[in-house]
Formats: C-alpha cells, sequence, structure tokens
C-alpha cells in the first residue's frame, strides 16, 4: 500500500513496535518502515515476528525482531539494552502489545485479571519506562499507546477496560512528566476493528460484532491501516505540539457492545418514600 504521508518522514530513526507481528501493530511496522524508520519488532515469541519482519525487508525496508514479554521487568531492560546496542538509540516507542478474553466480570480468575491487567497495564508501563531510561529522557522522543474504546465501561472484558482506562491516565500523567524532557506520550483508542485476533473469539462472536458495526456511523469495522496512520501522525513531527491527548479512532461513534443478547428482567424497583415520614407522594408514579 502507498503511504498518505511523505518519503522519508522517519529515516535515520529507530521506532519500537511492540505486538508488532500481527494486527494493528504489524500495520504501523510496515508504514513506519515504509517512512524510512528502522523498526524493531517485539513480542514473547518469534513466530509471527519473523515473518513481519521479513516482509518488511523484501519490501526494501529496515526491521529486526526481538523478543521481550512486556510483563517482565527483566525482560523490559534487556530488549531495550540490546535494541540501543544495535540502533544506538531508540527514538519512539508504539506501546501496541495487549491480551485479553471475553468473559461476564463474575466470572473472571484472580489469575485471569491479574494476566490481563499485566499485560495491558504493567506493560505499557514497563517499556515506556525503559525507552525513557535507555535514552529518550537525554534526547527526547514520542511514546504512543494503544488503548480501546471504553468511555462508558466495557461489558465482557471487565479486566481489559480497566486496564486501558488506567493507560489513558497514564498517558496523561507521562505527557506532564516527561515533557520537559522533550519527549510526548499520547494514545489511540481504536474502535472495533477487523484484526487477525478477531478470530481467537470464535465465529458467534464474530459475527455478532459484524452485526453491531453496522450501528456506529461507519458502518462497518475499522481496518488496520485505518489506525496505523493516526499512530503513525503522533509520531510524526505533524504532532510535534500535541502531548498527553487520546485519539478516538472509531468509526464516529461509540459502539454499543452487548454481550448478554437475549437477557430480559424486570425493570429495578423505584424508591418509594417511606409513609408518614412528611415526604408525600414523590415515590408515586401519579
Amino acid at each position: 500500500m502507498e503511504s498518505i504521508f511523505h518519503d522519508g518522514l522517519f529515516a535515520g530513526q529507530t521506532i519500537v513496535v511492540s505486538g508488532g507481528g500481527t494486527g494493528i501493530g504489524r500495520a504501523v511496522a510496515g508504514e513506519l518502515a515504509r517512512l524510512g524508520a528502522t523498526v524493531v519488532l517485539c513480542s514473547r515469541g518469534m513466530q509471527h515476528l519473523e515473518p513481519a519482519r521479513d516482509a518488511i525487508l523484501a519490501a526494501g525496508g529496515q526491521a529486526e525482531a526481538l523478543t521481550c514479554n512486556v510483563r517482565d521487568p527483566e525482560s523490559v531492560e534487556a530488549f531495550f539494552r540490546e535494541a540501543v546496542a544495535r540502533h544506538g538509540r531508540i527514538d519512539g516507542l508504539v506501546n501496541n502489545a495487549g491480551g485479553q478474553f471475553i468473559s461476564h466480570a463474575e466470572a473472571i480468575s484472580p489469575k485471569g485479571w491479574h494476566a490481563v491487567v499485566e499485560t495491558n497495564l504493567t506493560g505499557a508501563f514497563l517499556m515506556a519506562r525503559a525507552a525513557f531510561n535507555s535514552g529518550m529522557g537525554q534526547h527526547g522522543g514520542s511514546i504512543v499507546n494503544i488503548v480501546m474504546e471504553m468511555w462508558q465501561g466495557f461489558p465482557g472484558m471487565a479486566h481489559s477496560g480497566a486496564a486501558r482506562a488506567a493507560v489513558v491516565n497514564l498517558t496523561r500523567t507521562l505527557a506532564r512528566e516527561w515533557g520537559q524532557f522533550g519527549v510526548r506520550v499520547n494514545a489511540v483508542a481504536p474502535g472495533l476493528i477487523d484484526t487477525e485476533g478477531m478470530r481467537n473469539y470464535g465465529p458467534e462472536t464474530l459475527a455478532h460484532l459484524h452485526a453491531v458495526a453496522h450501528e456506529i456511523p461507519a458502518g462497518r469495522m475499522g481496518t488496520t491501516h485505518e489506525i496505523a496512520a493516526p499512530i503513525v501522525f503522533l509520531l510524526s513531527p505533524g504532532a510535534a505540539f500535541v502531548s498527553g491527548a487520546t485519539l478516538r479512532v472509531d468509526g464516529g461513534g461509540e459502539t454499543p457492545y452487548r454481550f448478554r443478547e437475549g437477557a430480559t428482567r424486570e425493570p429495578w424497583p423505584q424508591y418509594t418514600a417511606l409513609a408518614g415520614d412528611g415526604g408525600g407522594d414523590e415515590g408515586s408514579a401519579e
């Protein structure tokens, strides 16, 4: 695909993309490489990273794949040490690695809760901290955190919704703390995006999500490239005066996620003032 950004926009820069082997991460990495960046892809394993790296190299871009467990502080620190040793400095970070599963809140185990929160929240913090300490604190840079559309809660994914909401606050905090060092920190909140990861939810849930997508103004799911472009913008000089922002890329409106279709119950009872308390008939519908 041709890019809407000008050639060489990121020439001479090295940008880390976590979770860069699939979905949004892969689309971002490909776009950045087309624009001249050396892209360092990372994930827990090489299964998806190597094909993504090889595709970039085959297209004439510069890319490297290194393993990193974003939940493990030692792994994160080791990754950045190696990346800086190989490339001299890190100019940008796309905090894209994450994971979750669909479950009603009462069924989420403590282990499941911690796994999702540690990946999506703690992982984002550890990667950002390591990027800052590995050189951004001296020469500046740009960090983009990938969150989710959770402004009215996220039924079916309480763990991920809570973690991503915390990352929005973390984004604002880091933008304030690190701005004096020339580090910009922003976030992108995708709506319903058609990615490989959606296949993990099974055909029934996938069909439901496609149906729900018709209810948003765009009338469809978004594509990974439609998320990659705003991320690239936030990394670019075009966003030189943007920090602490969360850009919602959701097709024009919040998606009405419904994971308990067909559930019915009686309306909640109305509050009725106790008789004889002098409150009159305020609890009556008449």
